[in-house]
């Protein structure tokens, strides 16, 4: 799917190409509570059919699986989707994106988008996102974000930032646009968790490597960044004597509805 690859974004086509490895290495699993909270909402058990898009190297698709679900993990950026197939086997890896999912209509009983919604051209995915959930079916959104009350962790985003140009970050909250406009699905509804990684200190720079926009940058340039990265870390570890650092995020998660063609309009 060439012609798929070539409509997401520029610098999730370049970055994530570049950072699968770092992505593995660097990213925080997600929190127990989390995902029991969001398959237990969508009812994602086994005899279940459910679809993950923008799967990335499978850091959620392996709860999926976990479940004894039928999993289709959709990814399109090539590293990426070789590092999940490398690392779940069993899993059905395809190459797609969210605006152009590669399954008949109505075949799913959900869909799921961990770190990745904001990624989408919105009405575009919700509109192939109905097409291909079953009546009745769940959408379940959910992310991993910094949590900035840590000091080192507020400055690790000061050494980011000036990079983020126009790259769509989560924080933004302007994925939800399609959801406010839209009469596909029924009303966000929201759940939020807390969440630690332990991280050893020598992999904070791969959890900052693996930013798309970082990656994507010129090679001196990113390494530039993560030498800050690096003296933080040291400054950080070395005042409280330790090899491992707690990384804090919370973690929030997000259920809508498809609402049947056929249905009134929602509001109405």
């Amino acid at each position: 799917m060439v012609e798929a690859r070539s409509r997401i974004h520029e610098q999730a086509s370049i970055g994530f190409q570049r950072a699968a490895d770092a992505y593995e290495r660097g990213r925080p699993e997600y929190p127990a509570a989390a995902v029991e909270h969001l398959v237990g909402v969508l009812k994602i058990a086994p005899g279940a059919r459910v679809v993950e898009l923008g799967a990335g190297t499978g850091k959620f698709t392996k709860a999926l699986w976990a479940t004894g679900a039928e999993v289709v993990a959709v990814e399109p950026v090539e590293a990426m989707r070789g590092k999940l197939a490398e690392l779940l086997p069993s899993v059905r890896v395809v190459d797609g994106t969210a605006e152009a999912i590669p399954l008949p209509d109505g075949c799913v009983d959900a869909v799921v988008a961990a770190q990745a919604f904001h990624w989408f051209r919105g009405e575009e995915a919700l509109a192939e996102i109905h097409r291909v959930l079953r009546s009745g079916g769940g959408l379940g959104l959910i992310w991993n974000a910094r949590d900035e009350s840590a000091g080192w962790v507020r400055e690790l985003t000061r050494i980011i930032e000036p990079y983020e140009g126009s790259t769509p970050r989560y924080k933004s909250l302007d994925w939800m646009a399609a959801f406010r406009s839209g009469r596909l699905f029924s009303p966000l509804e929201k759940a939020d968790f807390s969440h630690v990684q332990p991280i050893p200190t020598d992999a904070i720079e791969d959890r900052i490597a693996s930013i798309s926009f970082i990656a994507a940058l010129p090679d001196s340039t990113r390494q530039a960044v993560l030498e800050q990265v690096r003296e933080l870390v040291r400054t950080e570890a070395t005042a409280r004597g330790l090899k491992q650092i707690d990384f804090p995020y919370h973690t929030d998660v997000y259920w809508s509805w498809r609402v049947d063609s056929s249905a009134a309009p929602i509001g109405a």
